[in-house]
Parts: structure tokens; C-alpha cells; sequence
């Protein structure tokens, strides 16, 4: 059985959609006062714009939950927390009472899984109350135990944000960690601009502190990190190219290798997730186009001796024989960071979606995409500080692996438990007799 390009990249679309809908939802409550700055927070976090002043569907008194059709993530924002003790109280109530009601419902999508609570950097003090509040807080939250993390809002002064964070640090409350952030770009006059900065910081601590079948959500919905999607997708090639290792240990003919094809389409929409990025069959068919040299090309057949292989060194040797379990980890490996690199052009606006529908477009797109792809090798540079490319190949027991590459990893198993037996018994028949 054979793919072409056409057929390839259906599968893939197949894949991807499987893969977004398969996302549960992430709820969050913001906690602060108005002015704070939670909607410019909220809206630069993550990659649709969901913060508009006056929207939201009220769920209490103080709190209203804003969200968007097809989009896996609910904000519930609080508001009257600035009107004094009683509606502080009050707030706090609403808080835990939603926490529990999720919690009852034993459903992952009704949960809470983290709170956001934000403090106003530029009023350079903390307020007792809100000490107290959070301290309260804790121990209502003592049992559904849904992690807390304090953003300083409008930290125009890292100086003054540092002071601060080292403050609230000093009370040992029952939070997760004090982030600090500058959420946009901020002019303080013609000749100087603030840089945002913070907003990865905060992504990569809420992906150590929420529940492991939300990462897969996380990385979907956050625009604060690419690092982090670079990272994980590097970890989905490192995992579809373990899966294919073991689907690759016979030598089947190039012509009979679809067997690889299920992982590499399961690795595309896992890629694809994490990147939160619009990808249709156009857009995939001149990814492979400008990837293999020939849009008429199969991935499974003899067309990427001559093309894909080129990019694996000595992988001529292999032109045209048996696809053996290296050699089909190099091509899964190949084109998985070949997708990454479209991925990441896309995101970074280098290429638009709309002009790879044009020829023109096709066009340019082929010669830069060819042109990065040689000139761009995975490097421990392209991971977050702290990462590096060994923490990819090689996750540890209790490091958290998103959805998506658990379930790409299960159909490339499925996959290889297809292989008969008896092409199993052929095969250790012909090593046995090579090694006599």
C-alpha cells in the first residue's frame, strides 16, 4: 500500500482535527482588582483574544466566565474585589464554591486547575488584605488543593517587581510561585520602551503545576512560549521516531512501507496541536511539495530515495533495498522537524497561510522553506534554557508527556503488532541463516 502526497496529507488533516478535538478544557479564575491589568494579561497569553471589556456571561455576583466556541479554555474573571472586605469575602466564596462544583462533577473539562492572582506592580505594595485573603484562601482550598499562582501585573521596573516578589515570598503562603510580567510593550517616552517579558516564565510554571492531561491544552492555547511548543515537538519526532524504530525492525520493501505512515500522520497532528496553528490539505500538500521536490511523490515509495533520504546522512545505501528499523526513525525524524520548521515559519508570520494557495506563493515559499531547511538543523539552542536535546529523547518516569504524543506513540504500537508472524519467522529465518 502506498501514499501519495494527496492521500498523505488527508490522513494528516484527519489526524489534526482528531488531535484538537481530543483536547479537554482548561479553566482558570483571575483574581484582582479592576485596573489590575487581567484582560491585557489574558489576551497576551494566550492566542485568541478573549478578554473584551463589558464581555463575559455572568456565572455570580462577582465573577463572569468568558470563553469562545471551539476554543478548549474558560477564563472565570472576578470583579468587585476592590469594593472592600465584604465583597472580597464574597469573592472568596464565589472562588471556592465554583472550585467545588467543578470538582464534584468528576469531570477533567469542569474542573478548576489553576488561579491567577494578580497584583498591581506599579502600586509598589502588596495590601494586608489581600495577604489575609490569600492565607483564607489556602485554607479553604486545602482539600481540592488547585494551585495558586501570584502575577505581578505592570511590572514596569524589574528592580521594583524583584522587591516585591521577594515580599510576598518572605509571607510563605500556600501559592505555586510570584511571577512577575510586563504583558505588552510599554512606551514610557519617544526615546525608551519597556519590553514585555514574564509571560513565558508564567507558562512554564503553570505546565509544571497543572494536571498532566492538560499540557496538551496548554501548549495548544498559549502564544507566551514558542520555546515550549519547539520543545514538545521536538519530544513528539523524538517519540514517533522511537515508535518507528520498532515498526521499521523488519526489512520491508519500500514499496510495502506504509506501515510508518500511521505514526508520522499521528506525529503531524501532534505537532500541529501543540502549535495551535490552522493547517488544511493546501498547506500540506506544498509542505511535502517543497520538501520532497515532486508533488506527485509517495512517502512510502521509492521517491524518497532521491529526495527526503537526502537529507539523512549515508542513507544511499539504502536507496532502493529493505527499510530497516534506522532507517525508518531517520525518515520519521527527517520530516518531523522539516513540519516544525513550516510550523515555526507560520507562527513567526515568515510564510502566510494564504499565500501557499497561490503559485506565486508556493513558489517563494519552496525556495526559503528549502533554503532554512539546510541552514537549520535541531540544535539545544532551539530548547528553553534548562532543556536540552537529551531531556527530548529521553523523558524521565515522572516527566509529563501531553496527550497527543501518548496517543500518537499507541497508534504507532498498533501499528506494529499488525506485522504477521510469519513475516516475523521470515525474518529471524534469513538473519539466522546470514549469521551461519
Amino acid at each position: 500500500m502506498e501514499f501519495n502526497t494527496e492521500q498523505f496529507a488527508e490522513e494528516c488533516v484527519k489526524s489534526i482535527q482528531e488531535s484538537v478535538s481530543g483536547l479537554n478544557t482548561l479553566n482558570i479564575i483571575v483574581v484582582g482588582k479592576t485596573g489590575v491589568g487581567k484582560s491585557t494579561l489574558i489576551n497576551s497569553v494566550f492566542r485568541e483574544d478573549l478578554a473584551v471589556t463589558g464581555m463575559g456571561k455572568p456565572v455570580t455576583d462577582h465573577m463572569s466566565k468568558i470563553s469562545k466556541e471551539g476554543f478548549p479554555l474558560n477564563i472565570y474573571d472576578t470583579r468587585g474585589f476592590e469594593l472592600g472586605r465584604d465583597a472580597q469575602i464574597q469573592v472568596r466564596k464565589e472562588v471556592i464554591q465554583t472550585i467545588k462544583e467543578g470538582a464534584k462533577s468528576k469531570d477533567v473539562n469542569q474542573h478548576i486547575h489553576c488561579i491567577w492572582y494578580c497584583i498591581n506592580t506599579a502600586t509598589n505594595r502588596i495590601e494586608p488584605e489581600e495577604i489575609e485573603w490569600l492565607r483564607e484562601f489556602a485554607k479553604e482550598n486545602a482539600i481540592t488543593k488547585v494551585p495558586v499562582i501570584i502575577v505581578l501585573t505592570q511590572s514596569f521596573s524589574k528592580k521594583y517587581a524583584q522587591q516585591m516578589r521577594k515580599t510576598i515570598q518572605d509571607e510563605k503562603l500556600d501559592i505555586v510561585e510570584v511571577v512577575p510580567v510586563l504583558a505588552q510593550d510599554y512606551e514610557i517616552d519617544e526615546d525608551y520602551i519597556a519590553k514585555a517579558y514574564g509571560l513565558d516564565v508564567l507558562i512554564q510554571v503553570m505546565a509544571d503545576a497543572l494536571p498532566e492531561e492538560l499540557l496538551s491544552t496548554l501548549l495548544n492555547v498559549q502564544r507566551a512560549s514558542l520555546d515550549l511548543k519547539r520543545y514538545y515537538a521536538h519530544a513528539a519526532v523524538a517519540a514517533a521516531t522511537s515508535a518507528t524504530f520498532g515498526e521499521g525492525f523488519l526489512p520491508i520493501p519500500f514499496a510495502d512501507s506504509a506501515l510508518i505512515i500511521p505514526t508520522e500522520v499521528a506525529m503531524i497532528g501532534s505537532i500541529t496541536a501543540i502549535f495551535g496553528l490552522e493547517v488544511d490539505k493546501s498547506i500540506l500538500v506544498t509542505f511535502l511539495s517543497a520538501l520532497l521536490g515532486t508533488t506527485g511523490a509517495t512517502l512510502a515509495g521509492k521517491a524518497i530515495s532521491s529526495s527526503l533520504m537526502k537529507l539523512i546522512p549515508g542513507a544511499g545505501q539504502w536507496a532502493g533495498g529493505a527499510i530497516n528499523g534506522s532507517t525508518a526513525a531517520s525518515l520519521t525524524a527527517s520530516l518531523g522537524e522539516a513540519y516544525i520548521l513550516l510550523m515555526e515559519m507560520l507562527w513567526l508570520g515568515e510564510v502566510k497561510s494564504t499565500d501557499l494557495k497561490t503559485p506565486e506563493g508556493r513558489k517563494q515559499f519552496k525556495q526559503l522553506f528549502q533554503e532554512r531547511l539546510k541552514a537549520k538543523p535541531v540544535k539545544e539552542a532551539d530548547l528553553p534554557e534548562g532543556h536540552s536535546l537529551k531531556d527530548v529523547l529521553q523523558f524521565s518516569d515522572d516527566s509529563k508527556v501531553p496527550d497527543s504524543i501518548k496517543n500518537m506513540v499507541n497508534k504507532g504500537i498498533d501499528s506494529a503488532k499488525k506485522i504477521p508472524w510469519s513475516d516475523v519467522l521470515k525474518f529471524f529465518s534469513k538473519y539466522l541463516k546470514k549469521k551461519k
